[in-house]
C-alpha cells in the first residue's frame, strides 16, 4: 500500500527528474524552469525559457517528441505542455547561470563574465546580485572569484526569497562552478506601521505628567526644609 508520503516523495523526485533532464536538452534555449501539475485530463506542463522558440520547434515537431518522452519515460498520463517566455531573463539566476556558462565555452575572459553579468543584472531593476566562479581558469591552480553588487539577505527569512542557481562547465583546464544569486525587485520589505496618536490623549497624558511632577516637587520641597529644635536656656541657679 502507497501511503500518502511515499507519493509525495515520488512525485518529487520524478519532478526533479524531469527538471534536470530539461535542463540538459535546452540549455541553449535558456531553460528557466518547470512547472508540473495535475488536472482531470492529465499532466499540465508549463515550461519557461528565455527562447521558447528552441522547445517549441517548426511546428510543434520539438513539443509532440517532448510529449512522447515524457509520457514513456516518467509515466505522465496525457501531458499538456505550454512554453512560457521569461519576462525579464537578466533577474532569473538560472538563466544568467546557463549564460555565463555558455561564454565560458565560447572562450571570453572570465571577469569580463562576471562585471558584464552583474552589470546586466543590475540594470534590469534588481535589489542585489552576487555572482561566484570556482575552478581552475589558467593554471593548476584552483581560484575563486566572487562579486556583489547591491542587497543580498545572506540569512533569516528574506535570504529564501533570494533566486538561487548552481551550474558547471568543463573547459580545457578542467570543471568551473559557476553560482548566481538574484534579490529581485520588491522581494523582501519589512513591515513598518505608523499609527497616528489622539491628540486628546496626549494632552492628558501631558496634564498628568505634570501633575505627577507637581507633586513629586512638593514632596521633595518638604522633605529637604529644615525643621528648627528647640533650644533650651541655660537657668541660672
Amino acid at each position: 500500500m502507497v501511503t500518502t508520503q511515499k507519493q509525495f516523495v515520488s512525485e518529487n523526485k520524478r519532478k526533479l527528474m524531469i527538471d534536470e533532464r530539461l535542463e540538459e536538452l535546452y540549455k541553449k534555449a535558456g531553460y528557466a524552469g518547470v512547472n508540473i501539475s495535475k488536472v482531470p485530463l492529465g499532466h499540465q506542463i508549463t515550461i519557461y525559457a528565455e527562447k521558447p522558440g528552441i522547445i517549441i520547434g517548426k511546428k510543434g515537431s520539438s513539443i509532440k517528441d517532448l510529449s512522447s518522452l515524457l509520457e514513456q519515460d516518467y509515466k505522465l498520463e496525457n501531458p499538456q505542455i505550454e512554453v512560457k517566455p521569461v519576462e525579464v531573463p537578466e533577474l532569473s539566476a538560472k538563466v544568467m547561470a546557463y549564460r555565463m556558462r555558455l561564454y565560458l565555452e565560447r572562450g571570453l575572459a572570465h571577469k569580463r563574465i562576471v562585471f558584464s553579468s552583474l552589470d546586466s543584472i543590475m540594470k534590469a531593476g534588481a535589489e542585489g546580485a552576487e555572482v561566484s566562479l570556482r575552478g581552475k581558469f589558467t593554471t593548476e591552480r584552483s581560484r575563486f572569484i566572487k562579486l556583489r553588487k547591491g542587497q543580498i539577505h545572506q540569512s533569516g527569512e528574506p535570504a529564501k526569497l533570494v533566486d538561487a542557481a548552481v551550474t558547471d562547465v568543463l573547459l580545457k583546464p578542467g570543471i568551473i562552478g559557476i553560482k548566481v544569486k538574484i534579490s529581485k525587485p520588491n522581494t523582501y520589505r519589512p513591515q513598518i506601521i505608523a499609527r497616528q496618536l489622539d491628540p486628546a490623549a496626549v494632552s492628558a497624558l501631558q496634564k498628568t505628567k505634570q501633575s505627577t511632577q507637581t507633586v513629586v516637587g512638593e514632596q521633595v520641597q518638604a522633605v529637604a526644609q529644615p525643621i528648627e529644635l528647640p533650644v533650651e536656656e541655660n537657668k541660672e541657679s
